[in-house]
């Protein structure tokens, strides 16, 4: 029986499944207002330093001379958020999501102010696994958040608002953060965010508290702190660094780090006691599915939207400004994917939405190093990467309701856990595969507009393509048989 099967009916909400909702029961009635507001502004602030920093990051790659080092930027984030979103699980789980929601928050504020002041490329990359930490508490503990406080027919419902919280900031993020860039330096776009942290802490920790606090199970005594999943944790943490520094350091003694980095991640991710789910890693029917697919999706995707920027910046003359907006379409139409997936009337398509949605996200990234060709408008690059972000809205979002419709009330965290380590672990993963490629071919090398290096992203690109194209055949897989 799924955590939601389980909780007892509420008689106050209504049968409607609108967008927002009834006046009662709806995830902006009366009843889940607070707590609604409150979490989807966290996701916005989340979504704002994403489309922000990736705007920035060309920039503050080249001028702290670390665009060698460009990937790290990226995965070092993903890295430690596997570490936190291990401990998250366990902690809300035992002692409910209030606590990881708010030491989350403040550890992603903190990361960011880290960045925003360093002085070389290695601090800010230690600034990017400060704030990845915090934001591996901050994502698990608003999955156990949405398990626990809304019924099950307003979960796609408050999954969609999570998507359309990305669009004002896909939309606007690029623009503040370019002309911030710009005008007053990359470093701004870091400092600045953290003032942001405060409203949405007041909103979601008080609502959170009321409607979502405390264990699973408020009668069962408080189990401690499984210390063998927070070693697994810090080995997958430490495993998927070591990984990552092997493949931007391309030299014979670089072996020694990967070595020790896949023996600190076989045990966390496909021992007999691993951190993922049985059978994740053959896309085993069911949960395992789900989360492999998870990381699929979410690992290709990054990875390739990562290098999007300094290729355009790098490669077509564009400022940061401009590449970053050329993204922007994105937000909406990843909105709009998960918009499609909350309709009632989708879910028996379900697991078809999730196949046609890979093949799109496969095709966009396919598409996008055309623009290497100088014939190729850049506009290209804006309409495939909505193309893509549409099949992410229905893959991501669905992938999210499986997971809390599979699982147990007691296992809302530590599966939750899972998901976005199949997540961060893919990221971490790909974009060392992709930051390698990218070193070995010169990619490191660039240092300007008039730099041409267009085998260093297509090696990024293409097989990213055909690691999304896998996921069609994993998304297959999600549903139970019978």
């Amino acid at each position: 029986m799924s955590a939601l099967e389980s909780s007892e009916p509420r008689t106050d909400a209504p049968t409607a499944d609108l967008p927002g909702g009834g006046a009662e029961g709806g995830i902006l009635g009366r009843e889940y207002r607070a707590l609604s507001f409150g979490i989807v502004t966290v996701v916005l602030l989340i979504a704002f330093e994403a489309t922000a920093v990736g705007t920035a990051m060309p920039v503050a790659a080249r001028e702290l001379d670390g665009v060698s080092l460009y990937a790290f930027a990226f995965s070092a984030y993903f890295t430690t958020s596997l570490f936190g979103m291990v401990v998250a699980g366990q902690w809300a789980d035992r002692r409910g999501p209030l606590g990881a929601l708010g030491v989350g928050m403040s550890g992603f504020a903190a990361g960011l102010l880290m960045s925003g002041t360093a002085l070389n490329m290695w601090t800010f990359i230690a600034g990017r696994a400060v704030q990845g930490l915090g934001g591996g508490l901050v994502i698990v503990a608003l999955y156990v958040v949405i398990g626990r406080a809304y019924p099950a027919r307003l979960q796609p419902t408050i999954m969609a608002a999570f998507a359309a919280g990305w669009v004002v900031p896909s939309v606007v993020g690029p623009l503040v953060a370019g002309t911030a860039t710009e005008q007053l330096g990359w470093r701004w776009v870091f400092i600045g965010i953290p003032a942001l942290v405060v409203f949405p802490l007041a909103l979601a920790l008080p609502a959170t508290r009321r409607m979502a606090s405390g264990p699973a199970d408020p009668a069962a005594p408080v189990e401690p702190f499984d210390r063998r999943r927070i070693k697994l944790a810090l080995g997958i943490s430490v495993g998927a660094g070591l990984l990552q520094y092997a493949g931007q350091e391309l030299r014979w003694l670089s072996v020694l780090p990967f070595v020790a980095g896949v023996a600190l991640l076989a045990p966390a991710v496909a021992g007999r006691r691993a951190l993922l789910p049985h059978g994740t890693w053959r896309a085993a029917r069911g949960l395992p599915a789900v989360v492999l697919l998870r990381g699929v999706a979410a690992g290709s995707f990054i990875a390739a939207e990562s290098f999007v920027p300094l290729m355009l910046v790098t490669q077509r003359g564009l400022t940061p400004t401009m590449a970053g907006l050329s993204l922007a379409v994105g937000g909406a139409t990843w909105a709009l994917g998960s918009y499609v997936q909350a309709r009632p009337r989708m879910e028996a398509y379900r697991e078809r939405l999730m196949v046609a949605g890979m093949v799109l996200v496969a095709l966009a990234i396919a598409a996008a190093p055309s623009v290497l060709v100088a014939a190729v408008p850049v506009w290209v690059v804006g309409v495939a990467w909505g193309v893509g972000c549409f099949g992410m809205g229905m893959v991501i979002a669905s992938t999210s309701v499986l997971l809390l419709k599979l699982s147990a009330p007691k296992e809302a965290g530590a599966n939750s856990a899972a998901l976005q380590i199949s997540d961060g672990l893919s990221n971490v993963l790909l974009l060392a595969a992709g930051g390698a490629g990218f070193a070995a071919l010169g990619g490191g090398a660039v240092s300007g507009a008039t730099a041409s290096h267009p085998g260093a992203f297509l090696v990024v690109f293409l097989p990213m393509a055909v690691v999304a194209l896998s996921g069609a055949f994993v998304a297959g897989r999600v549903g139970e048989r019978g």
